[in-house]
């Protein structure tokens, strides 16, 4: 992971890490496509820590414009929601295992 230098911490630069709950990331146009809207807000890339997590900096002073956006500017997650993400494989889960005893008791019964 890339350390923060004296000149960012001193000099008013902000930092965010953005998140996905799925690789969102591995495609590039996806990638692309959050560092394009991101830009809007003055955020640049530092590093792509992997396919569900990027480090982004600006200058303190772009804050000035975030009146101007149609995004939260400090937003740090894209995509769908980790609750959401839980939710759907606890659902996905105990369907399976309703399927399954379902399939037992009709073949035993």
């Amino acid at each position: 992971m890339t350390p923060y230098s004296e000149a960012e911490l001193a000099g008013g630069w902000e930092f965010k890490i953005v998140r996905s709950s799925t690789p969102r990331f591995r495609k590039p146009e996806e990638l692309e496509r959050l560092l394009a809207e991101e830009a809007l807000a003055g955020w640049t890339l530092v590093e792509k820590f992997d396919d569900r997590r990027v480090r982004l900096k600006r200058p303190a002073v772009a804050r000035e414009k975030d009146s101007t956006l149609r995004f939260d500017p400090y937003r740090t997650v894209v995509g769908m929601s980790e609750g959401i993400m839980t939710v759907l494989i606890v659902s996905l889960v105990l369907g399976a295992c309703s399927l399954v005893l379902l399939l037992i008791y009709a073949f035993t019964a």
